[in-house]
């Protein structure tokens, strides 16, 4: 391709000025021609212009009138074919062609000028002046034409929402595991159907949005009815009971017959004891040896004491651990456990210290637990020990009410929930006005469970958290990071990671974000977004920039890597419309990870569904008498216990050095 230089343009356009030219030139002719006799009445004629215009008309040139105008036309059309105009942004189509359709008219309407009656020389001299005026009019439209930028910047989409389009995944991928949920998505200026194809649970889901953005209803209720429908057993935190509590109830009722062992559907609910089965979470059964102890009471004590999640390691958050975990392991050896329950443990850690301390003395297995709180007790270091047990004490305090005594200390199933012989659908329920308190327990309970679930030969069994924060699990990071292989599945309902962080710490909410192999988020903002949006990664998107300047208008046009969903954007969701990306698995792979969707809930049909629900059925007529009469028998129960022991210490010679009398 030849170099473009100064010396070509210029006799570019010294070929378009003579072009120009010429059509002029041909247009003076013609008007010459044709209005000769005045010329010639004006004196403007001789002998040589005469025979010039003679061997002009022997070219057929003047044989129809408009014959030369057509032809002068043309040449300066050619000659604005050429031309460039130093471009504005203030010159647009409308005035260009305003000033085209005048040129037209001037130009081919003024030969009417002789058929209106005007004297001949004014006729001439009028028309002379409307055909030139036209033409100029035509030379000023072609030459702000030229002027045009062709090529503007994209002003309607000013969000950029077509650019940051991207295609996702239109197949329908199911396996016996997976959840799948219809979605539409633009793909530029076309609206898509998709599907969001959860087709390994087993890796962990985390469900983000802020309250209202549509996580229950678009989401987590679907891997309830869909997990259930598949033959799954399952555990549901309801915080907001019975909200997801009632659809796996209705759910569970219309798929019995999924299940080779029908489960069977129990409840936690400590409001309404009506409603709600017993269970012990401290089952000795379930308890193989003293570290099950001590995650015990480290997860009550996390629960009951947020702060000291991340105080964990110091002195006094650990001793109150050592301490709980000594009197759990005590009542488990008890008499085989017959009264190891949190109750118990409530009412035994109570009690005076000679009591308490000969009680745990005589079990060797937390003798080095309890030995620094003995000898703190017996050198009169009181101040030291009520600053290590005291924190304890109070904190289990808030537990002793007759209504949680009764929940914890009954018996009515055990939590091995995928148990391929006992099968089981569990919702647990808390309350948005005591979570402190309740949230404290069903810790415990969700600690117990996980533990027992997560196990080789079970059954598949979905976990699903709603408002997750709520509730204190230690070890839920090694439940989502080893669970796939035992085909359990766990849902994270969470609002937001600073949430995470403020409930669980900043290094252990980190692990837990990181760990999720699926992530779907509705409307999250600050740096939730911003962590979700680098994750997503970028996509190649169309940038256009435009530079004026007084001698030249450029237009660049080019394509860059740039976050595929902003934070911006992610910031600014409806409710329904998520953000995500999900995992796959090696015999199903999937392209378009990344999805950015709004699911599609037949809300008609789904209204329809919620109307024709059944209720939960009460599970036994409770009365006060019933829960004042449990309350006072684990009072009794440990009671009996301190004498029992007291005296049979007291009356062997071989252990009476281990009573405390002080």
């Amino acid at each position: 391709m030849a170099l473009q230089t100064g010396e070509n343009e210029q006799a570019l356009r010294k070929i378009l000025d003579m072009t120009r030219m010429l059509g002029i030139v041909i247009l003076c002719l013609h008007f010459y021609y044709y209005g000769y006799s005045i010329f010639a009445s004006w004196g403007l004629h001789s002998s040589i212009t005469d025979s010039l215009m003679n061997n002009i008309q022997s070219t057929g040139l003047f044989t129809r009138f408009h014959y030369s105008k057509v032809i002068c036309l043309g040449l300066v059309i050619v000659s604005l074919l050429g031309a460039k105009g130093r471009k504005s942004e203030k010159i647009n189509y409308g005035q260009t062609l305003r000033f085209l359709i005048m040129g037209i008219l001037l130009y081919f309407t003024s030969v009417f000028i002789f058929k209106i009656g005007l004297a001949g020389k004014t006729a001439l001299v009028t028309y002379i002046i409307l055909t030139s005026l036209g033409l100029l009019f035509i030379i000023t439209s072609g030459t702000l034409l030229t002027r045009i930028i062709k090529q503007r910047l994209s002003g309607a989409d000013i969000f950029n929402r077509e650019n940051e389009t991207f295609p996702q995944e239109e197949r329908y991928l199911h396996n016996e595991y997976s959840i799948n949920l219809p979605a539409r998505y633009q793909l530029k200026k076309q609206h898509r159907n998709s599907w969001i194809n959860i087709i390994n649970p087993f890796r962990a889901t985390l469900v983000l949005g802020s309250p209202g953005s549509g996580k229950s209803y678009f989401v987590i209720r679907h891997f309830i009815t869909q997990h259930i429908a598949k033959g799954f057993s399952m555990f549901i935190y309801d915080f907001k009971f019975d909200d997801l509590s009632r659809i796996a109830y209705n759910t569970w009722l219309a798929n019995k017959h999924q299940y080779s062992t029908i489960p069977k559907f129990y409840v936690i609910n400590f409001d309404n004891l009506n409603r709600t089965h017993r269970c012990n979470p401290l089952e000795p059964s379930s308890m193989n040896d003293i570290t099950d102890a001590a995650e015990s009471a480290r997860t009550i004590l996390m629960g009951l004491n947020r702060e000291w999640i991340k105080k964990q390691g110091d002195f006094f958050v650990e001793s109150p651990i050592n301490f709980l975990t000594a009197i759990i392991w005590y009542l488990r050896c008890y008499r085989d456990g017959e009264f190891c329950t949190l109750p118990h443990v409530i009412e035994l850690m109570q009690s005076d210290y000679n009591s308490l301390f000969t009680l745990l003395r005589t079990e060797k297995e937390i003798e080095v637990l309890i030995n620094p709180f003995v000898n703190a007790y017996l050198n009169g270091a009181t101040d030291q020990l009520e600053g290590q047990i005291a924190s304890a004490k109070i904190a289990m305090a808030r537990l002793a009410s007759p209504q949680l005594y009764y929940v914890l200390s009954g018996d009515d199933f055990r939590l091995d929930l995928n148990n391929p012989a006992d099968p089981k659908i569990i919702c647990m329920g808390n309350n948005p006005q005591k979570i402190q308190t309740y949230g404290a327990v069903l810790s415990l309970y969700v600690n117990r469970l996980i533990k027992i679930v997560n196990q080789k030969k079970k059954l598949k069994s979905s976990l699903i958290f709603d408002e997750f924060p709520t509730i204190y699990l230690n070890n839920i990071d090694s439940l989502m990071a080893t669970a796939r292989s035992n085909l359990v599945s766990t849902v994270l309902g969470v609002q937001d990671f600073s949430q995470l962080r403020k409930d669980y710490g900043r290094e252990q909410a980190d692990v837990i974000v990181n760990i999720a192999g699926n992530i779907i988020s509705g409307q999250v903002t600050g740096d939730t977004a911003k962590q979700l949006s680098d994750r997503f990664g970028k996509i190649l998107q169309d940038r256009e920039s435009l530079s004026i300047n007084s001698t030249d208008t450029s237009i660049t046009r080019s394509k860059q890597l740039d976050l595929a969903i902003p934070a911006s954007k992610i910031s600014t969701l409806s409710s329904g419309e998520f953000v995500g990306i999900v995992a796959d698995n090696p015999d199903t792979k999937i392209d378009h990870k990344i999805f950015n969707a709004e699911i599609v809930n037949d809300h008609n049909m789904l209204a329809a569904e919620q109307n024709s629900y059944q209720d939960i059925p009460d599970v036994r007529a409770v009365t006060q008498q019933v829960i004042q009469q449990n309350y006072l028998q684990i009072k009794q129960d440990i009671q009996l216990c301190i004498n029992v022991e007291m005296d049979r210490l007291r009356q062997n010679p071989s252990l009476s050095h281990l009573v405390i009398e002080k």
